[in-house]
């Protein structure tokens, strides 16, 4: 029985309750270490001994008091455990670990967080983290191309139907369409490099950003902390690093999940009962599809792919709203970005990891594809004949016109487009049965198909090559 006045009882004598999935279903651990409260911790004592360091280098207290500020700035000095122990009295996260530093730092503890905002540490220990996290992001992206890319090079020749609007279009191979994938990531993979220098920025320039505190070496210590931390800084800060870096990213990593949920929709779509073109992979010994339904082999990888790009998406607006503060700053921003950069990130990574598993694992059916080919009756080669009628001298209208009333005489006889053109007197005199049978052969129509599945290969091997 749940005791709702005092909690579910059913819990008692448990230290917590996990609510968040990303603590137990979702996400992998490289990502979830980045953004981990402890790595937060870490990065933030990071900032604060480089700002030691810097004081020091500009002669505003000795080398020897910022090696004890240093030395105090580790984790095993630090504890989160301590820190969290006296922001029940401060009520304020940043000065607990200031306050806990200072314990640890003897004489010098006079000279820690020296003229700095709590948001100097904070923004710069956030852009280390997200430093981190794109880097592993570009890796995720790497990784895919490569996938992707030998799954083009296996399937450049593999003829398949295109579809526009859900129905049958023309052929394509099954190299080309995942080429296309390869294309989009690559331009999500400049987009990572372009953000990250805008993203992993961070300030040290005080209460409002004019740098009042720090007097006349203001610049010299924002720019020596930066240094040793191998970022850069907001060249005009408020309190905080604008937010519009922030929504950057997030927009970015939305936009790099939702063309994983595009692929995944893809495949959803093609593993379907009636077209069944490809499927992802199945472990028939153990894997269970449906707990009632036996037959069922889902594509349940794909669906939560898709599932999770959407709550990925989600984070955009918020991310958005956090760019619009009263004045120099408020503190909306800060619970927000709580959630929004520790989910964004372990979402993304785990979209992506889980899109490279599927496409890693893809079973492709080519008899299946001929089959769904050959169940067009002819149809998906009505643009061919067009286009060879006009090269024998008939106008494109009245090509179109021709190809056109065939096909809904063949559509309505369920006979192939192939009869109803070859009885057809605009082309009797113009074509023999031999060349309309050629030009209606879908392997004489995929165009430039594979030669582009080769050079977007190419390319992708070349801008990875250069990371």
């Amino acid at each position: 029985m749940l005791n709702y006045k005092n909690g579910p009882s059913i819990f008692d004598g448990r230290e917590s309750m996990v609510i968040c999935p990303l603590d137990y279903r979702y996400g992998r651990e490289e990502m979830k270490a980045i953004l981990s409260e402890d790595n937060r911790l870490h990065m933030q004592l990071k900032v604060e001994a480089a700002l030691a360091l810097a004081h020091a280098k500009v002669g505003d207290f000795t080398l020897a008091d910022a090696r004890l500020i240093v030395s105090a700035c580790e984790l095993d000095k630090v504890s989160l455990e301590r820190v969290k122990e006296i922001e029940l009295e401060t009520k304020h996260d940043v000065m607990a670990m200031v306050k806990a530093i200072t314990e640890k730092a003897g004489k010098a503890g006079k000279y820690v967080h020296l003229g700095a905002t709590s948001n100097d540490i904070v923004d710069t220990a956030t852009a280390l983290q997200i430093r981190s996290a794109l880097d592993l992001i570009e890796e995720d992206v790497d990784k895919l191309i490569l996938t992707l890319g030998r799954l083009a090079k296996k399937y450049r020749n593999t003829i398949m139907v295109a579809r526009t609007h859900g129905q049958f279009a023309i052929p394509t191979t099954f190299g080309f369409k995942i080429a296309g994938y390869m294309m989009e990531l690559l331009r999500h993979k400049e987009r990572l490099r372009e953000v990250r220098n805008r993203a992993a920025i961070g300030k040290m320039s005080g209460a409002v950003g004019t740098g009042a505190a720090f007097g006349a070496n203001f610049k010299r210590i924002q720019v020596e902390v930066m240094k040793q931390l191998g970022i850069g800084y907001e060249e005009a800060a408020t309190q905080i690093v604008c937010r519009d870096r922030y929504a950057e990213v997030v927009g970015l990593l939305a936009l790099i999940c939702t063309s994983c949920e595009r692929y995944a929709t893809e495949i959803r779509n093609l593993q379907r009962s009636e077209v069944q073109e490809v499927a992802e992979a199945f472990d028939s010994e153990k894997q269970v599809g449906s707990s009632t339904m036996a037959q069922k082999k889902n594509p349940i990888t794909s669906e939560n792919v898709c599932g999770l790009a959407r709550i990925a998406r989600g984070f955009v607006y918020p991310a958005l709203e956090n760019m619009i503060l009263w004045h120099e700053r408020d503190l909306t921003n800060s619970s927000a970005e709580r959630f929004i950069i520790p989910h964004v990130f372990v979402l993304t990574d785990d979209i992506l990891t889980k899109t490279d598993e599927v496409f890693s694992n893809l079973a492709v059916r080519p008899a299946n594809m001929r089959r769904n080919i050959e169940s067009s009756n002819g149809m998906i080669m009505a643009e061919a004949v067009m286009i060879a009628l006009v090269d024998k001298s008939i106008g494109r209208q009245d090509a179109h016109a021709i190809v056109r009333k065939a096909s809904l005489e063949a559509e309505k006889k369920s006979v192939n487009l192939l009869d109803t053109l070859l009885a057809t007197k605009a082309i009797k005199g113009v074509m023999s049965e031999k060349e309309l049978t050629k030009v209606m052969n879908p392997r004489n129509y995929v165009g430039m198909a594979p030669k582009i599945v080769d050079e977007v290969v190419l390319l992708a091997e070349r801008r990875i090559k250069e990371r």
